[in-house]
């Protein structure tokens, strides 16, 4: 089996800032999806979560669902309260053949917040590393019990962002917990993506492939905007368009013999970034990043 290419719906309405293509219904999500050549989706809020209502949408498009954004918060609930808070999601993805969960910690995340510049993002509590790679540990046991394995999303504007915090979430955490590698988050963090993949391919479960503006990248930067001010800028794009060298993370991941997803996530304003013309140049520069490196 080889990777399998999907896409996220933020190319065409935006989960954080949902004025971002608010009047794109669903179905022009999957079916411009399926046009520009991606087998697969993972969620985002125009999705029904029923299985038994989404389940029978995306066969119509003869898509699959790759998995979904899950908000832990691990770090003030017990792992028994965060065990009965993802049972729908969990349900969910198992009912519909995802394997994987995409786990991020947002307690006290400004990522969402527009008047927060992001650069104030809260900062891991130190002396709680080996509490909470023990609990979350214990959940992803849970979950791989459940067919799902947990594949941390380090992100902008939570309390694991950078190269440093991922490197402590592995080191406390046990190989039930996945890593999910996102290129343009960690490129956004001032981390190198390529180092990151190298160092903990073997525990990387899941890709989102989201290309950085460099020039946008800076001025932000400069300007000390929110997170979602980022987006709007331009910061990010579709993987062949930015500065990200996917080509030299794609041959870290084929060493490790990676199978998983790769998925485009690559959030735009959708008024200025057509999104069928920007998924479907993602298809094309993915396709081609992965097929070189002997993904495909």
């Amino acid at each position: 089996m080889t990777v399998q290419l999907g896409i996220n719906p933020l190319t065409w309405t935006n989960d954080d800032l949902p004025s971002l293509g608010a009047e794109t219904p669903l179905e022009t999500c999957l079916s411009e999806g399926k046009q520009a050549g991606f087998v697969g989706f993972e969620l985002g809020n125009k999705f029904p979560r029923k299985s038994e209502v989404l389940g029978p949408i995306l066969a119509e498009h003869n898509l699959k669902l790759v998995s979904g954004w899950y908000s832990g918060e691990l770090l003030t609930r017990s792992v028994e309260e965060e065990i009965e808070a993802a049972q729908s999601h969990l349900t969910l993805l198992r009912d519909l053949g995802a394997k994987v969960m995409v786990f991020a910690e947002v307690t006290d995340c400004i990522h969402g917040d527009q008047s927060k510049p992001v650069h104030l993002r809260p900062r891991f509590p130190a002396d709680q590393w080996q509490e909470y790679g023990r609990k979350l540990t214990e959940f992803a046991r849970y979950t791989q019990q459940q067919g799902i394995q947990v594949a941390y999303h380090h992100h902008m504007g939570t309390v694991i962002e950078n190269a440093e915090d991922i490197d402590n979430l592995m080191k406390h955490t046990g190989p039930e917990v996945g890593l999910l590698l996102d290129a343009g988050h960690l490129t956004y963090a001032g981390a190198d993506p390529v180092a990151v993949a190298r160092q903990w391919a073997s525990r990387i479960n899941h890709v989102h492939c989201k290309d950085v503006r460099k020039d946008v990248l800076q001025d932000v930067r400069n300007r000390k905007t929110s997170f979602l001010d980022a987006v709007l800028s331009g910061v990010f794009t579709v993987p062949g368009d930015g500065c990200v060298d996917f080509p030299s993370v794609f041959h870290s991941l084929k060493n490790q013999n990676y199978k998983g997803w790769l998925v485009v996530e690559a959030e735009q304003d959708p008024a200025i970034a057509h999104p069928l013309t920007y998924a479907t140049l993602g298809y094309n520069n993915l396709h081609q990043f992965a097929r070189n490196a002997g993904l495909l």
